[in-house]
């Protein structure tokens, strides 16, 4: 088996393909003049290619000093520019919006050579909307939810099992038992990037920028 070191020096990762397509085109100029239609065009044509999960998204968020931080979460639905995910609000993502409400979406997706950025100021959904999220979760899910310490130190995998399994339990015992900090986020986007990837490294970006009640388009150089 080869080293750690092998595996990742700069002649290894080199030589992994990238963008090795084929890649499918894209016309920006016959694309819609709302960014919201755009990406539903792009995620169903991810799934037709077989992305895993293409509903997943990196959410980058900032905490009070400007250290950034970045982790995978699903896209609960997109409507009107709002992308929303759900989270506790004493996780650190909760912490970190509720000190600095503004965030990063990234979405990649290798099989068709693309992704999407978005950009945008962040605020919590009703009670209601959050709790009706919440309760639409499977009984595990829920589980993990109502234990609440996410990102805390752990003792060990004994302590996980045994809490999340009494968790699960409570919520299997009360369908209606909602965690008092699970919360559904918008995401109200200013921008978004869609970026086609090219074989040739000729690949095409289209921002979209509000305006007003519309949106700019614009080439950007790749």
């Amino acid at each position: 088996m080869a080293g750690m070191g092998e595996i990742t020096s700069a002649a290894r990762l080199r030589a992994l393909p990238s963008l090795a397509g084929p890649l499918p085109g894209f016309d920006p100029d016959a694309a819609p003049a709302d960014p919201d239609e755009l990406f539903g065009h792009w995620l169903a044509e991810a799934v037709e290619a077989g992305v895993v999960e293409p509903h997943a998204m990196t959410l980058s968020t900032v905490d009070p000093t400007g250290r950034p931080s970045a982790r995978v979460l699903i896209l609960k639905y997109l409507v009107d520019g709002c992308w929303a995910f759900a989270t506790g609000s004493g996780s650190r993502k909760g912490k970190e919006l509720a000190d600095t409400p503004w965030a990063a979406l990234t979405f990649y997706w290798p099989a068709p050579g693309r992704q999407v950025r978005v950009r945008g100021a962040v605020s919590p959904a009703s009670a209601d909307e959050s709790a009706a999220d919440f309760l639409a979760r499977s009984p595990g899910a829920r589980g993990a939810g109502l234990v609440g310490n996410q990102s805390e130190p752990l003792s060990g995998l004994a302590e996980r099992d045994r809490v999340l399994d009494d968790a699960t339990g409570r919520a299997a015992a009360d369908p209606g038992l909602v965690a008092p900090e699970w919360t559904v986020y918008r995401v109200v986007a200013d921008e978004v990037e869609f970026w086609q990837g090219d074989e040739r490294r000729r690949h095409v970006r289209l921002s979209y920028t509000r305006d007003g009640d519309g949106w700019v388009r614009r080439l950007l150089w790749p």
